[in-house]
């Protein structure tokens, strides 16, 4: 008979990997509205930056909600793959909205500046990474 420690199933590298990304996002929601407050919810000003990424309020939420959607998806392989696919498909919407509109004040509501857009990127191809990393198989462990 096995143990209850070794009939859990090792965490794989996708849950890791949205935990971890998950996390990141949370606190970086978190920590906007220390430089943003809550007023000018869609303001485009590249003044208020965190590490060099513009914010405003609505920025921050978004981030809550991804570091969010993240914390809750990584506990099943399925659902780190599902959050894989959440971020690369989101992301790279956003990515490609962040280059259109990233010198309109008008249209740039989340106040995406340059660094925001390779950041964007890199999550795009993090959450390709997530959902997209191989599977472990479990006979090759015997």
């Amino acid at each position: 008979m096995s143990s209850p420690a070794t009939a859990r199933r090792a965490r794989t590298v996708s849950q890791t990997l949205a935990l971890l990304i998950g996390a990141v996002y949370l606190l970086v929601g978190i920590l906007g509205f220390f430089v943003t407050g809550f007023d000018g919810f869609t303001e485009h000003d590249h003044s208020q930056t965190l590490l060099g990424f513009a914010v405003n309020p609505l920025h921050n939420i978004v981030h809550l909600l991804i570091g969010g959607l993240g914390l809750a998806l990584w506990r099943t392989d399925s659902g780190a793959r599902t959050y894989g696919w959440i971020l690369a498909i989101g992301y790279g919407a956003t990515s490609i909205y962040g280059l259109v509109v990233a010198n309109n004040p008008d249209a740039n509501i989340l106040n995406i500046n340059g660094a925001d857009n390779g950041l964007h990127i890199a999550s795009t191809l993090a959450g390709l990474a997530i959902a997209l990393w191989p599977r472990r198989d479990a006979t090759a462990r015997r």
